[in-house]
């Protein structure tokens, strides 16, 4: 099961956070079909976040059609037509190795994320999430 984590710092609002990352949990491969997101009174629990912003963010997932809510049951992430989420190991251990470089350079976290960000948006030509 996903566990949520929020950063007030970031600027996105709450339920966009929750959100992402349950879109980042589908392609990483870590969300498969028919599993159960967090009830709301769990995620509101372990936030502290007002249960109104967990609905909303379920209820754009279950707009784009990636999660479907069963009354008395729970969320659970909805039959995708689309094919599993490549290996992505090697990229993973590519994305490790440059981290620690930069790390060896003198860059803390948000250097390194900065530079991920500015890498990205160069490259898709918009503002990475």
């Amino acid at each position: 099961m996903i566990e949520f984590r929020l950063d007030p710092r970031s600027g996105v609002p709450t339920y966009l956070q929750l959100v992402h990352q349950v879109k980042q949990a589908l392609r990483l491969g870590m969300l498969q079909t028919g599993d159960q997101l967090p009830t709301v009174k769990e995620v509101v629990a372990a936030l502290a976040i007002n249960p109104n912003t967990v609905l909303k963010a379920y209820r754009e997932l279950d707009l784009e059609g990636l999660v479907e809510g069963r009354r008395g049951q729970g969320t659970f992430v909805a039959a995708r037509d689309a094919a599993a989420p490549p290996d992505r190991s090697a990229l993973t251990a590519g994305l490790v190795r440059w981290i620690r470089q930069a790390q060896n350079a003198g860059c803390d976290q948000d250097d390194i994320a900065a530079l991920f960000a500015a890498a990205t948006h160069q490259t898709f030509g918009r503002r990475a999430a």
